[in-house]
């Protein structure tokens, strides 16, 4: 399958093994209202840890069967993300997902050094598969809210997640652009130090699975007849699949761009830790949360 819009990405999970979804403070809408939809098309089970009375209430307000998830009770966000990762860590779930908790909580417990879900020394990052109707394709970008300002390992890693999510979602050999102001080679910008070593790195198969350029700007990366105009050849100028940005700022004002300029659609989730942890904001749709859904359970 060629996989070109999100919708497909839902699709392929159908065809994968069910996994088993753990929803911390379950007691939104939108969040309840894409658990639904992934039990109802048989993606994930899941298990809604938060407010029972609530959770049963929202499930009237929106027609849903409570019967079709395992309901824990517990009102305390904190708690029920605690509770979350020991269900994982049990061996009871495959996907971790945030409800109605801040954000720095739910990652509080993802981090927790007794019962939360990362191995030691392990790296952490954000994945976002974009459906941007002013592209041909999906766009893997990779870190658009966690490491603040990455340095060379961790851009290893992100690199790695973002080849891995390509794998996982039907993409053989993903086009990355490693991202920086300028596609020329300038020594006291680290974005393009950083850049030309993991373009190095690929081609000597220390990285593997994925065609990799950088540094490379942004038109460079996306546009084809930028590209021409600047003289840029190469596989990925003008037609990447993915795109590693150089820090937070440039990957979180290309999220919010896309979403609120180009009307783009998304899916994300954090890579690293044992289990895929969808990573959605408490405002977003039912159907990003799903399609984060559907991009975990491809990925795990």
């Amino acid at each position: 399958m060629n996989i070109t819009k999100l919708d497909q990405v839902v699709e392929l999970v159908k065809s994968k093994p069910k996994k088993r979804l753990v929803v911390a403070y379950a007691n939104d809408e939108h969040t309840i209202e894409a658990a639904y939809n992934a039990v109802n098309m048989g993606i994930v089970s899941a298990t809604l840890v938060g407010e029972e009375t609530t959770i049963r209430n929202v499930c009237k307000n929106l027609n849903i069967d409570p019967s079709l998830f395992t309901i824990i009770h517990e009102p305390v966000d904190t708690k029920a993300a605690l509770t979350c990762c020991d269900i994982i860590n049990e061996g009871k779930g495959d996907i971790l997902m945030k409800g109605a908790l801040p954000t720095d909580k739910y990652m509080r417990a993802i981090l927790n050094k007794e019962r939360g879900l990362c191995p030691p020394n392990a790296i952490i990052t954000h994945i976002t598969v974009f459906e941007n109707p002013a592209y041909h394709k999906l766009i893997i970008a990779g870190d658009c809210a966690i490491i603040l300002n990455p340095d060379l390992k961790q851009k290893q890693f992100i690199l790695k997640s973002i080849i891995d999510t390509a794998h996982a979602i039907g993409i053989e050999k993903p086009k990355v652009a490693i991202i920086a102001a300028t596609e020329q080679m300038s020594p006291a910008m680290q974005a393009c130090v950083d850049g030309a070593i993991l373009s190095k790195m690929v081609e000597r198969g220390q990285i593997k699975g994925a065609l990799v350029d950088g540094p490379i700007s942004l038109d460079v990366a996306l546009d084809e007849e930028a590209a021409k105009i600047k003289k840029m050849t190469g596989e990925v100028a003008g037609d990447a699949d993915g795109l590693l940005f150089p820090n937070i700022e440039s990957g979180n004002v290309f999220y919010k761009a896309s979403t609120k300029f180009n009307k783009a659609e998304c899916g994300a989730f954090l890579a690293g830790a044992k289990v895929p942890c969808v990573l959605s904001s408490r405002g977003d749709t039912a159907l990003t949360k799903l399609y984060s859904i559907a991009i975990s359970a491809a990925f795990n």
